[in-house]
């Protein structure tokens, strides 16, 4: 990995998902900025589509510069062709 000097070199991106007591189940994207840690985005919604995650980004880019990079795993959620 490489070692970070600022804030906005480096975000991480992951979903995380659970459910109701109820049984429905719930995805809560994550962004977190690698350098210090801050938790950038925390959406919480029962399905979050590839135009709802491309949204909150742009939406995050209008008030923090866009980082070098983006991380994310090779999960099916950013497949799509619109992320």
């Amino acid at each position: 990995m490489i070692v970070l000097g600022r804030v906005n070199e480096a975000w991480s991106i992951d979903f995380m998902s659970d459910a109701l007591s109820n049984g429905r189940k719930f995805r809560v994207l994550n962004v977190i900025d690698d350098y210090n840690r801050e938790s950038l985005i925390n959406e919480v919604f029962y399905s979050i589509s590839g135009i709802r995650l491309v949204q909150k980004l742009k939406e995050l880019i209008i008030h923090r510069p866009k980082p070098k990079r983006i991380r994310t795993d090779n999960g099916p959620e950013f497949l799509s062709n619109v992320f």
